[in-house]
């Protein structure tokens, strides 16, 4: 299997905002977008996106998994942007045509198919730097990926920032490209000074998330991660990580905590990063101050290995959808 979002379906879905109002949407074979230099998204970075899978059973149906919410979501970002919020019978259809037309190219288990929805700003006005766009394209590309821990999950090291933040405040919640944007110069740096992976971003030190995912502490008995606000992405794998815990027993503890508390919590303690590409990936190793300090021994824990099946068992059909998560195609 290629690199993970680097091969992609031979057709994908499309509508366009024009007129003030939404414009039907089609299935087309894809191919480059024609947009004039001026368009809003390349100066005033007008775009979000999504990024949610689909899993093909033995049955050979595909099966989306959270496809509403993720609509819900996307359509807050669109929101945030001042953008032409899709609507959410429009975007799901999308999904769902374009998911059901290439339902053959869906990879077995531990495959799947990534959606990736996109919207962008296409209203040809650069002086438009106060304005929103009153134009817009809306697509949905779909990628065929591979297990994402070929051999197994590494556990991953990161380097712990207590001083900046990954966005801006307000932002925090959307999911726009900038915000990758403002991550990606930090981690590439800690990269190359400390080898980490990643870095966790923990402003005035509250510990927060890293470039791409969501952080927990996780012990026998519970889970610790931060409360839902603006600042920051509102994963919904982590979501469905804290609904399955419940189910299996821990306690759950959506609180701010510190980088003071998450080192005392080291020794006792595994972590792990949560998102869509990864679904649970254990955190062998913190760097702070120069000093690397290890989670409990730094190999993956037994936690955060029943948490990730526990998931993935449903996404694959091996457990039942107790929570209604998926939606049937075909």
């Amino acid at each position: 299997m290629a690199q993970f979002g680097t091969v992609f379906c031979d057709h994908f879905a499309i509508a366009h905002f024009t007129d003030g109002a939404w414009q039907e949407a089609a299935i087309e074979p894809l191919a480059p977008l024609t947009l004039h230099p001026a368009s809003h998204v390349f100066h005033y970075a007008s775009t979000c996106f999504e990024g949610f899978k689909a899993y093909r059973w033995d049955d050979g149906k595909a099966r989306i998994f959270r496809l509403d919410d993720h609509v819900a979501r996307m359509q807050k970002s669109a929101a945030s942007l001042c953008m032409p919020v899709p609507d959410a019978d429009l975007l799901a259809g999308m999904v769902t045509d374009v998911v059901a037309n290439n339902v053959d190219d869906i990879p077995a288990p531990p495959g799947a198919l990534y959606l990736r929805p996109t919207l962008i700003g296409t209203l040809q006005n650069i002086g438009a730097a106060a304005a929103p766009s009153t134009e817009a394209t809306l697509f949905v590309l779909t990628s065929p990926v591979g297990d994402y821990f070929e051999g197994g999950a590494r556990p991953l090291k990161l380097l712990v920032d207590d001083q900046r933040a990954r966005t801006t405040e307000h932002l925090g919640s959307t999911k726009t490209g900038g915000n990758y944007a403002a991550a990606l110069g930090p981690t590439l740096d800690a990269k190359e000074k400390y080898g980490v992976d990643q870095v966790l971003f923990c402003p005035d030190g509250d510990v927060q998330e890293t470039g791409a995912a969501n952080f927990l502490l996780i012990s026998d008995d519970e889970i610790i991660t931060k409360p839902l606000d603006a600042s920051f992405l509102h994963g919904m794998t982590r979501d469905s990580i804290l609904r399955l815990g419940a189910d299996l027993g821990y306690k759950v503890s959506e609180r701010n905590f510190t980088v003071a508390e998450l080192l005392l919590a080291a020794s006792t303690h595994e972590a792990a990063l949560s998102g869509t590409a990864a679904c649970l990936s254990p955190v062998g190793c913190l760097v702070y101050n120069g000093e690397e300090i290890s989670m409990i021994d730094g190999n993956p824990g037994p936690n955060v290995e029943k948490l990730r099946k526990a998931l993935q068992d449903i996404q694959y059909g091996n457990a039942p959808d107790t929570h209604n998560w998926l939606t049937e195609i075909g």
